[in-house]
């Protein structure tokens, strides 16, 4: 309630530490009530993966986790390559993805989940941080991507 009286034009998860398997069980709800309500939202890395736990995916613990500003993850919407910055020790199960879910970006060292997109709702979230700087700066396009999902929505 208090985040929808603030009338946002969007809501962003952001990063933290965690289990994001653990977090949900604190945030679930409250993430669930921003999606039913149709605002735009921005997952980025623990928000990621908490939205993809929101949506019905599953998260998995990583055998090496992705720590350090170098890594190339693909959009697969684009096919551009981006060098992002990354710190997490989990990930999105791609396979557990629901429906409507689309995987958006993967990463190239690996092949893990590194972001989604919904189709037919303004919701998109990836699993580096493209907010890194100085740092890589590939993806400030993000930022721009769900200004222009709150400004759609708007209107």
């Amino acid at each position: 309630d208090e985040i929808f009286a603030l009338n946002p034009d969007g809501v962003v998860f952001s990063n933290g530490p965690g289990d994001p398997a653990a977090t949900i069980a604190r945030s679930g709800d409250m993430i669930r009530a921003v999606i039913n309500k149709g605002l735009p939202i921005l997952g980025i890395c623990l928000g990621h993966q908490l939205l993809a736990l929101a949506l019905g995916a599953k998260t998995m613990k990583m055998a090496q986790g992705h720590h350090g500003a170098n890594h190339p993850v693909k959009d697969l919407v684009t096919g551009k390559v981006e060098i992002v910055s990354m710190n997490h020790g989990f990930t999105v199960d791609p396979s557990t993805l629901p429906e409507g879910v689309e995987e958006s970006h993967r990463s190239l060292f690996d092949g893990t989940n590194s972001g989604l997109a919904v189709k037919n709702r303004p919701i998109i979230s990836v699993q580096h941080h493209p907010e890194a700087s100085p740092g890589p700066q590939d993806s400030f396009y993000l930022f721009q991507r769900f200004a222009d999902l709150m400004a759609a929505h708007k209107s």
